[in-house]
Formats: C-alpha cells, structure tokens, sequence
C-alpha cells in the first residue's frame, strides 16, 4: 500500500520550475508548466525543439545538484540513473519532485487535469495508474456542465455577498445549492 497523499494545487507563476530532461515525456510537461506562469529551466545534453520554441533557460549539459538552487518544483524526466540523482539532490535542497514514471521515488505526482471555465479538477493515482487517471479525467470531462463557468461566477459573487453578511459557514453550501439550481432552471426554462 502506497502512503497517502496531500492533495494540492501550486501557484507557479514567476516561480522557476527545474525540469531534467528534454525528451517526448518533458515535452509534455512543458505546456501545462508554461501555462502555469512558472519561470521554465532545462538541463539536458540534447533538447527536443518543443524547447527550442518555447520561452525557457535551456543548459544544454548534465544535471548537477546545484541547478536546484531557487527552484520551487524540479520535474524529473530523464534516464533512471539520472532522475535517481535528481530525486536525492532534490531531497536535500527539500525540493519536491515529479519524477516522471518512478513513482517509488518521487515526492510529487501529476494526475489528469480537467480546466473548464475557471473550474479545474484534478485525478489522480497516487502515481500508480497515471492512464487510468487520464480516462477518468476524460469521463468526467464528458459530464461537467458547459455552463461551469457560470456556476462558477455565481458561487464566488454568492461567497462574497455571503462573507459581508455574515452567513455562518455550515448555512453556505445550502444557499450555494438553491442559487446553482435557479441557473439550472433558467437554462432548461423550468421553475425551480
């Protein structure tokens, strides 16, 4: 049994993100980091032109444990051999690790990710089953709402006018409810 993890979300952006490797694996990385807004490094002895093209630091050379220094996340997608050094160079710089398919080692794991609309949803394996993660996350892709990005707007506007008003946390969800399905019902034309 694998130990459990803390699910999380990162603020990336004007933060540097270490990514060891430049191959097809680190390649698919990059979009969701630059997306992200975080500050891309590459160390690699050869790099891939996804890197070429995009805005980030590339060293073209071997990893060494000081490429660690300012780093927030180091994404690790390289041989074995050299995601095992970085794992260790990592832990004592306590830099947590996406050490892309070696889920022993790793400190951080990526799952599917769904964004829609200012709603994100995140799945994940605990690293043990990342494509499994990758067909839930496309299953509920297939029945989010496309109007999320209205309930999304309505449940921070009603946060907000809740927060002023005092509305004691354990009433919210209730009148969060009430709110989402008058939009329901707006949109299918109905009475709530």
């Amino acid at each position: 049994m694998s130990e459990p993890l803390f699910p999380l979300f990162l603020k990336l952006a004007g933060r540097r993100v270490l990514v060891v490797g430049a191959g097809r694996v680190a390649a698919g990385k990059l979009p969701a980091l630059l997306a992200s807004g975080a500050q891309v490094a590459v160390v690699a002895p050869e790099v891939r032109p996804e890197f070429e093209a995009a805005e980030v630091e590339i060293w073209r050379r071997p990893f060494e444990p000081w490429d660690l220094d300012g780093a927030w996340l180091v994404v690790a997608a390289a041989p074995p051999e050299v995601n095992r050094a970085v794992v260790a160079a990592a832990s004592a710089h306590r830099v947590f690790v996406n050490a892309v398919d070696d889920v022993a080692t790793a400190t951080a794991y990526t799952g599917g990710v769904l964004r829609r609309g200012g709603f994100t949803i995140a799945v994940a394996t605990e690293g043990r089953a990342p494509a499994l993660a990758g067909l839930v996350r496309e299953g509920l892709e297939a029945v989010l709402p496309d109007e999320i990005e209205s309930w999304v707007a309505e449940a921070r506007d009603l946060r907000e006018r809740q927060r002023l008003a005092g509305v004691p946390f354990q009433q919210r969800r209730p009148l969060l409810l009430e709110a989402l399905n008058r939009l329901y019902a707006e949109r299918v034309g109905a009475t709530p």
